[in-house]
């Protein structure tokens, strides 16, 4: 605006009007920066959340295939139990029947 345009709209705008105008205007730029800033730490919050949450995931597929390799281990160690079991009652019937 020029200087000219700012003197006329000064001359036909009282002064208190024009105060009050300018508070607005310099709350309205205060309110801004503080959206702005409100905005970064929301995005900084979002980005740390979300390498948790990238992390939390890694864990639970470790612990997933933790998991099965323990069903798998466990299944393994039944199966030897089992014939163990077989082998012991084997000698069993044997040293009862003979």
């Amino acid at each position: 605006m020029s200087v000219k345009a700012m003197e006329d709209l000064t001359a036909t705008v009282p002064a208190d009007d024009f105060h009050a105008l300018e508070e607005k205007i310099y709350r309205t730029i205060e309110l801004l920066k503080e959206a702005r800033e409100a905005k970064a730490a929301a995005e900084r919050t979002a980005a740390r959340l979300r390498e948790q949450l990238d992390g939390r995931d890694d864990q639970s597929q470790s612990l997933r295939a933790e998991n099965v390799a323990l069903r798998r281990e466990r299944e393994e160690v039944r199966t030897r139990v089992e014939k163990m079991l077989k082998q012991i009652e084997a000698l069993t019937q044997e040293e009862s029947g003979g």
